[in-house]
């Protein structure tokens, strides 16, 4: 339980920065999958790696600013932008060439820089990458030998590591938590075993981050939500004909009687929006069509809204499918996005998109498995009609408020409020467990 915590605590505080408005949702779920955390910590060092099958091995060297200060007797800041860590990039890349090698049986490989910079902050300091692919490594050796001796010599308590960030065949995804080496004084020196892989571990991992995606996603459980609050009732028919008044329109529902009817609706709808987010999530991993990223965030923010507005004042009436399919296209594209910030590059690309698309699957039907059952028990009561327009109206809210923040590229403050709360819960949780 302490490790799945761990992980919990820090996937959620990781992503957090990346996706707005997250629910806690994430953090019931989470608790089911299992992962070992190893967090950035002080007097740590870092090389994560990618691997690829056609295109060799890549990754990145992590530098805290306070090592490099301490050690090297540089004065950065603690929080240094690029353009103050530029100039002494080549004095850092000369000394990390000094203290880090890749070879194998077929000899040693040599690390070249690709000329990118990131950071990372972490609270206690900043980390600065220098990204690095290693050459001839498009045949993969099955060991690759490691030394990484920065800072060992300087300081006994300085402990360094290597995690594969990606390993499609190793089921490694976006990985930086699982630690495959450690290196200490007297330990420089290790090896990484590249053949445990198969096919089945990547697949299944594709499916662990279409699960992943569907539920940290909130635009697109929102967009189900909306999708999904009509299912338990009709409107109601009125005997001479179209209701005259507002009120008429907007709580005019009636529960259904039996259960078939409203399970075969939320089938026809899932199925419209499975099959448009499959046809476009396939077009764009094959690069046949790409929209860019502020269209397609900005009309998933729309559909939410739109999808509500539906639930209010009927916009398709009797064909509520329409919304999820013309806009479960859209959807696609942004699980699209995904991919690729997982560092997805095409291998193995039939698996890849069938994994995927079979997690975002049953991510839905667990999303639609909590809320269905619940909607089916009240749909008779007085208020469903009510809560079901008050819920519309809210998601109208917050479709307009990211609609504008993604349109417009700008990010209001009541993201972080709401961020920094989330986040506050579940550091109260973990800190006194001693996992974060």
């Amino acid at each position: 339980m302490h490790d799945i915590l761990k992980y919990v605590a820090k996937y959620l505080l990781d992503h957090l920065r990346h996706k707005s408005l997250m629910g806690f949702t994430l953090f019931v779920l989470a608790i089911f999958f299992t992962v070992n955390v190893q967090a950035h910590q002080p007097d740590h060092s870092f090389i994560y790696i990618r691997v690829y099958e056609n295109t060799g091995i890549e990754g990145r060297f992590e530098l805290n600013v306070n090592d490099i200060n301490k050690h090297l007797g540089l004065n950065l800041p603690k929080n240094p932008n690029l353009e103050e860590v530029k100039p002494y990039e080549q004095e850092l890349r000369a000394y990390i060439l000094e203290h880090a090698s890749f070879s194998s049986v077929d000899g040693a490989y040599e690390i070249h820089f690709t000329g990118e910079l990131s950071k990372l902050y972490v609270g206690f300091g900043t980390f600065i990458n220098f990204h690095f692919e290693l050459e001839e490594t498009s045949t993969l050796p099955d060991q690759l030998r490691v030394h990484y001796s920065v800072f060992l010599e300087e300081n006994p308590n300085q402990i360094n590591m290597l995690g594969v960030e990606y390993n499609w065949k190793a089921g490694l995804i976006n990985n930086e938590s699982i630690i495959a080496l450690e290196f200490t004084e007297g330990e420089e020196t290790q090896t990484l075993d590249l053949t445990d892989t198969s096919l089945w571990k990547g697949f299944v991992m594709m499916v662990k981050q279409g699960i992943w995606h569907i539920w940290i996603g909130l635009d697109h459980i929102l967009f189900l939500l909306a999708l999904i609050l009509p299912s338990v009732v009709r409107r109601r028919k009125f005997p001479d004909g179209s209701p005259k008044k507002l009120s008429a329109i907007i709580l005019g529902w009636e529960p259904v009687l039996k259960f078939r009817p409203a399970f075969i609706y939320i089938i026809k709808v899932i199925t419209f929006f499975t099959i448009a987010h499959t046809i476009t999530l396939s077009l764009a991993a094959l690069e046949i069509i790409n929209l860019p990223s502020r269209l397609v965030e900005s009309v998933i923010a729309l559909s939410i809204g739109l999808a509500a507005f539906h639930n209010i004042i009927p916009i398709f009436k009797g064909r509520d499918w329409i919304i999820a399919f013309g806009f479960g296209l859209f959807h696609g594209f942004g699980f699209a996005s995904v991919l690729g910030d997982l560092g997805f590059r095409g291998e193995f690309l039939t698996l890849s998109l069938l994994g995927f698309n079979l997690g975002v699957e049953i991510g839905q039907v667990v999303i639609i498995g909590l809320i269905f059952p619940f909607l089916y028990l009240v749909r008779k009561k007085s208020f469903y009609p009510l809560s079901l327009a008050v819920l519309s109206t809210l998601l109208i809210v917050i479709s307009l408020y990211w609609l504008i923040e993604r349109s417009f590229d700008v990010d209001y403050p009541l993201d972080e409020k709401i961020i920094f709360f989330i986040k506050s819960i579940i550091r109260s949780v973990a800190e006194p467990l001693g996992i974060l």
